[in-house]
Formats: structure tokens, C-alpha cells, sequence
């Protein structure tokens, strides 16, 4: 869905467009009409298509007769992918070995933003306000329960969230209330990751969100309000129902809503992310406390996705959007092209 958002924006006239699908299983395949073959499960005649990791050798190569051949030598990549692989890092990764124009943020930033364990202990050096959190190993629930349960008693009392450490889109997330739906939590986000996360339940809290812009001088959009049609923002609610609604701009005191975009800003430098992000805070409300809940590092690009809504309701209109990010990608390429790779010693 948020790449079809995508390529229906992108500019045909300004752009030469090769779309690059990649199945559950984790195959790479390219051709005519990729999208729509895919959204109708029928890949057939869609040709296996591998990034080149060599630098001399840039660009999307397709399968063809038991031979490798050049499809396009890429000026940038657009990684329309959420969660694992697509935001983690991975993908980030190779972009870089290949030494290729990519948008969004690089393997720190992206590993950095995905992992919710390590993104809160940088935010706690940077005196960035989050709600107490607690990491676990899958080895250690499955060694004794009763102790990992007891241990994310002390954070605080029910509710309790639990959610794996790597993951995004809300899958995998239990809102606990009770022992027997935080084993039930725990046993469900310890499917998708070996590390779960259990957080503290901040009650009466409104949800706000931020979008960022930028590499080296990012700039933060209005913020805005979600108003979850479900106990909390779910994935049903975030792409499948769109129930959910969203106040832009968010109905907060000047100064609440001036703070919050600067710790988003500085989340963003925190981690070193770069291109685009959504920051994700909860706000009391008897008290305007803010606290920081996460970072996204390539967040959803739907129709109903808060990260362009931001950007649209603060004069930057969707298709702009995509421009500048695929900008931003040229910019920090040219930035990285400035560094050394190889060292002579004078001795």
C-alpha cells in the first residue's frame, strides 16, 4: 500500500521507474506491472533481480537465460519496506557496500531506530523523557516465566505493554492488564524477535506524532494527534480499517508542541538518522508530561499514513515530499562519496 502511494506520485516525466518486489521468502523479482502482480499473488514471468553489492558494478541485475544483465543502473533507491529487513539496517547495508544513493536513514540510524531496547538507552543518554521499559531474552522466558514475569511487575502496575524489541506497525504488541495477558503478550512478541520489550502503561495519555525532515539540519512538521478507534493504535487501525482518527495539528499549548519537536529533532541527530522519520510520544493529560515512545525510520507512506499528513498540513504537499526525499538520498550519497576509504601510512 505505501508503495503504490509512492509510485502514483512519482513524476514519469522526471523519472525512469524499475519496481523491485520482494516476496515473503525473501526473492527479489522485477519486470512489467510488479505491483499489481504482486497485490494478485501471480508473479509469473516476473525475472529474478539481485542489487549488485560491487561498486563497479552498480545497479538492478536481472536473471535471464542462466545469465546475469544490467536492467537499470540506479541514480537512487527508494526502499518503500517497514520492519525487518527494510528498516533494520540490513537492507541499509547493502545499499552501502554497493556505495548507492539510497533514501532514509543509514545501518546505525536504522538499526538504531528499529531496536526499541537500545533506541530508549540513547534516549536516556540524550536526557530524552520515555516510560520505563524492560528488556528480555526469548531464552530467558523459555528457561522461567515466573521470574520474567515477577521482574516486569516492578516496572509498574497493569497495564503493561508487551512488543518484540525489533518489529514495527504494531505487530506483535499486547496491551497487558492483568499475569494472565502478560504471559500471553510475552509468548506473542517473543515469536517475532528474540528480545521483547515490556513497558510501562502510561494511563490518560493522549498520542502525538512528529514528522522529520532532513540529514544534517533536520526540521520537524506540525504535530499531530491520533485518536485510536482500538485500545490502542493498531496495525488493523494504522492500514486496514483506517478507523483511527487524526487531529492536524494537534490541539496542545504552544510550548508542549514546541518541546515535543525538539526532542524529536534531537532523537533524530541522536541516532545519526537521516532523510525521514516519525517520532512517536505520549502526552498526559492532567499534566502535559511528555514522554518519547519511538522512532520510525521509514514510516507508512498510505493514503491514511500520519508521516505525509504531517508534512501536507505544514505546506508540504505529497508528491514535494517524495522529491525531497529522493533529494536528501543524492545529498547524503555526495556527503559520503567526501570520505576516505583507505589510509597510507607516511612511516
Amino acid at each position: 500500500m505505501s508503495a503504490r502511494s509512492v509510485l502514483s506520485v512519482l513524476d514519469l516525466n522526471r523519472y525512469e521507474v524499475s519496481q523491485i518486489g520482494i516476496t515473503h521468502e525473501g526473492k527479489w523479482l522485477t519486470g512489467a506491472d510488479v505491483l499489481n502482480k504482486f497485490e494478485n499473488n501471480k508473479t509469473d514471468g516476473l525475472l529474478p533481480a539481485i542489487v549488485s553489492p560491487d561498486p563497479s558494478a552498480q545497479g538492478v541485475y536481472v536473471l535471464q537465460d542462466a545469465k546475469f544483465t544490467q536492467l537499470a543502473d540506479v541514480d537512487v533507491f527508494f526502499p518503500v519496506l517497514h520492519g525487518t529487513f527494510g528498516e533494520d539496517g540490513t537492507l541499509q547495508g547493502l545499499f552501502e557496500l554497493a556505495n548507492a544513493a539510497y533514501v532514509g536513514a543509514g545501518v546505525v540510524g536504522s538499526s538504531v531506530g528499529m531496536d526499541k531496547g537500545v533506541f530508549k538507552d540513547v534516549m536516556v543518554a540524550n536526557n530524552i523523557p520515555i516510560v520505563a521499559t524492560l528488556i528480555i531474552l526469548r531464552a530467558e522466558l523459555e528457561h522461567d516465566m515466573a521470574a520474567v514475569i515477577e521482574r516486569a511487575e516492578k516496572i509498574s502496575e497493569y497495564p503493561l505493554f508487551t512488543k518484540p524489541a525489533n518489529l514495527g506497525s504494531s505487530v506483535g504488541v499486547t496491551k497487558c492488564n492483568n499475569r494472565s495477558d502478560l504471559q500471553e503478550g510475552l509468548m506473542e512478541a517473543a515469536a517475532f524477535d528474540r528480545r521483547v520489550l515490556i513497558q510501562q502503561g502510561v494511563k490518560n495519555v493522549r498520542e502525538i506524532e512528529v514528522s522529520v525532515l532532513g540529514n544534517d539540519e533536520p526540521v520537524a512538521s506540525v504535530c499531530g494527534e491520533v485518536l485510536p478507534s482500538r485500545e490502542f493504535y493498531s496495525y488493523e487501525s494504522k492500514y486496514i480499517d483506517g478507523t483511527s482518527g487524526l487531529q492536524i495539528p494537534a490541539q496542545l499549548p504552544n510550548e508542549t508542541s514546541e518541546c515535543i519537536r525538539e526532542y524529536a529533532v534531537r532523537a533524530f541527530k541522536a541516532i545519526d538518522c537521516a532523510g525521514l522519520a516519525r517520532v512517536d510520544f505520549f502526552v498526559e493529560k492532567d499534566t502535559n508530561k511528555i514522554y518519547l515512545n519511538e522512532l520510525n525510520s521509514l514510516p507508512g507512506f498510505t493514503k491514511i499514513s500520519m508521516y505525509p499528513k504531517l508534512w501536507e498540513t505544514s505546506g508540504l504537499p505529497y508528491n514535494k515530499l517524495v522529491d525531497r526525499l529522493i533529494e536528501l538520498a543524492l545529498e547524503r550519497k555526495a556527503d559520503r562519496d567526501r570520505t576516505s576509504h583507505t589510509f597510507r601510512s607516511n612511516g
